[in-house]
């Protein structure tokens, strides 16, 4: 009788291992501002499904990204660790890819969270936006690819959405058209004209060969400019399904609608496995829209327009878990991989920016605008619904936390900067673990965070007049720097000019006539479903 007995324990243990491990979907949107949804105090955007899950979880209201742009962010957030320990933090100006064949990207030794998940048993899957590189030597190695990393399935796209991917919406490279096209067009004019009138006046006598050169030089920086905006689309705006092109160039008709859809049906796939989805929406990066059924329905344009259709969204996923009787045994993320990018402006005079509440700054810089984040946690069968805690966490703090509750140990050959959420989600812990966090502006750093919170609105800095403590504070926080310094290793920089530039032997393109690089076999599947 002991033989069975142990057989029944053994498996009552399996089984109940089992159903500790949460169903887990983490959902990311873009450049969406801590003052936009409605459970952190907006009035006039309608957020009634984000609401409904901070109502039914935990409201984090000093919730921070490791880097206030989206490249970095997303390599820390994926990684738990500071992007600089990675290479995925620049040390130019430009620090996101803005190029699908560059060679830089997340290092194929860096281990995810999605990764450590799928080797617990976890199916996996990314849709929508990854920004974390494609591939390195040759346009099929996809090392940087998210199947490389973890994920049983992708679709999505592997750069980003911007305003060149939709025709009308202006450009992100205005200021390196203005450097590299008009300025150098305008210098060989004017020295087209200056050495005419010399020549003409007898003053200099010019070679005709000169202005055939200066013209021709005109000429090839003309085309150069053009061939760019006539292929930049097609070469870097198109949707995949894990390795295959299906779209190029993306079209904007009912994109979010799409992308609920493939969530809704990798979580229909797996009602009887542990899985583990991230929703990262192209919504509200410029360049802006939605669909018919959302367009011009806001009080706040095209930007109110994209949040409500966002929302729309994650309320279809939570609907979809109710009706499968999974709501109790899934935990669910809600973020933004940094602060609102309060600037952006079309080219129209239209406020394409979303907002930061009291918060000062945002996209792009370490003001608090720029890294506070919305952070929502709710797993009804362990956490407490309706809480709201003040204490400083990070999106690295994704990564710990659930590779814990996947029974996944941490890898002990690197530094994990992300800490559990679950004491503090659970009320076991008052206090979070990060005494200290550290803001990079890029690969450099830029400000040291001390547990005690001061002046969130940062509007009076603080001086030995108004801080008796002023030099105790910075000899504390500046000694915390020191020590974080020197735990940095010297690592391959994923955006030097190598690793960043466009490389042609790298560019996918799906099978077309010419160079056209275009084809949907979205709307070639539609049909044939018919």
């Amino acid at each position: 009788m002991k033989i069975p007995f142990l057989l029944l324990f053994f498996l009552w243990e399996a089984e109940s291992h089992a159903a500790s491990r949460p169903n887990i979907i983490l959902v990311m949107a873009d450049d969406l501002g801590i003052g936009d949804p409605g459970c952190y105090g907006n009035k006039t955007i309608r957020t009634p499904n984000i609401d409904r899950l901070a109502s039914g979880g935990v409201k984090l209201t000093q919730h921070l990204a490791a880097s206030p742009l989206c490249t970095p962010s997303r390599a820390a957030f994926m990684t738990g660790r500071y992007p600089v320990r990675s290479g995925m933090a620049s040390w130019s100006r430009t620090g996101v890819f803005l190029f699908t064949a560059s060679s830089g990207g997340l290092p194929t030794d860096e281990i995810t969270f999605a990764k450590l998940l799928k080797d617990q048993g976890y199916s996996t899957a990314l849709i929508g936006k990854w920004h974390l590189g494609m591939s390195c030597h040759s346009k099929t190695d996809f090392c940087h690819h998210p199947l490389h990393h973890g994920f049983n399935y992708f679709y999505g796209i592997s750069l980003t959405n911007l305003r060149d991917c939709k025709p009308g919406e202006g450009s992100v490279f205005t200021t390196g058209f203005k450097r590299l096209v008009f300025l150098p067009l305008q210098i060989v004019g004017v020295t087209l004209l200056t050495l005419a009138a010399l020549n003409c006046l007898g003053l200099l006598h010019v070679p005709l060969g000169v202005f055939f050169s200066l013209l021709f030089l005109a000429a090839l920086i003309l085309t150069l400019f053009l061939g760019f905006l006539h292929y930049f689309r097609p070469l870097n705006c198109f949707m995949m399904r894990n390795y295959e092109i299906i779209q190029q160039p993306m079209s904007y008709d009912n994109l979010t609608q799409r992308l609920t859809v493939e969530a809704a049906q990798f979580i229909q796939r797996n009602t009887e496995t542990p899985f583990l989805l991230v929703l990262s929406y192209l919504h509200v990066h410029t360049a802006l829209f939605s669909s018919k059924d959302f367009a011009g329905k806001s009080q706040h344009g095209v930007y109110g327009d994209a949040v409500e259709e966002m929302d729309w969204s994650v309320g279809q996923i939570l609907n979809l878990l109710d009706e499968l009787r999974l709501a109790n045994d899934t935990l669910i993320y809600f973020t933004s991989d940094q602060g609102a990018h309060v600037e952006e402006v079309s080219s129209k005079g239209e406020i394409h920016g979303g907002s930061n509440g009291i918060y000062k700054g945002g996209k792009a810089n370490n003001w608090e605008g720029g890294i506070r984040v919305p952070g929502i946690l709710r797993w009804p069968r362990v956490i407490q619904a309706g809480q709201k805690i003040d204490e400083p966490t990070s999106n690295m703090d994704i990564f710990p936390t659930v590779a814990k509750l996947a029974g996944a140990p941490l890898p002990e050959d690197r530094i994990i900067d992300g800490r559990d959420l679950m004491p503090l989600l659970e009320g076991k812990s008052q206090r979070s673990d990060h005494e200290f966090l550290f803001h990079y502006c890029n690969a450099y750093l830029n400000a040291v965070r001390w547990h005690p919170q001061n002046n969130p609105r940062e509007r009076n800095p603080l001086t030995p007049a108004s801080e008796p403590r002023f030099y105790e504070i910075l000899k504390v926080m500046q000694e915390a720097a020191d020590r974080h310094t020197q735990t940095l290793p010297e690592v391959p920089d994923q955006f030097s000019w190598n690793n960043f530039l466009w490389k042609p032997w790298l560019q996918l393109c799906c099978p077309s006539t010419g160079l056209s690089c275009q084809c949907d076999r979205e709307k070639q599947d539609k049909r044939l479903s018919r």
